[in-house]
């Protein structure tokens, strides 16, 4: 369901998205990625910065299971995500030292 409507995902459902991606990730990791990814976009689109470290968290998140993701399908890669982000939310330093920080990088 998630891979046939991921438009239809409510990014501001944190509550339920984060367990459930937690929970599809060993066995549907492109589904949990899914999930992560409307949330991330959900709080840089609405510039939420109280959740500006989950959103990194999830960033992270979906790093990590990107190797095990055999076929993207029509969706995005990560890199590819990543790179969408970095251009509509460049300027968001908050959010991008935050990924910093966790991923112990420079941003």
């Amino acid at each position: 369901m998630i891979l046939a409507r991921p438009t239809e995902i409510d990014g501001n459902a944190y509550y339920l998205l984060d367990p459930a991606a937690r929970w599809l990730e060993g066995r549907y990791p492109l589904a949990a990625t899914l999930l992560r990814r409307v949330m991330i976009e959900d709080t840089l689109d609405g510039a939420k910065s109280s959740r500006y470290k989950h959103a990194a968290r999830h960033l992270l998140e979906c790093l990590a299971v990107a190797p095990t993701i055999g076929d993207f399908d029509l969706f995005e890669t990560h890199d590819a995500f990543t790179a969408r982000l970095r251009a509509a939310h460049g300027r968001k330093a908050g959010f991008w030292s935050r990924y910093a920080e966790i991923a112990g990088s420079k941003p």
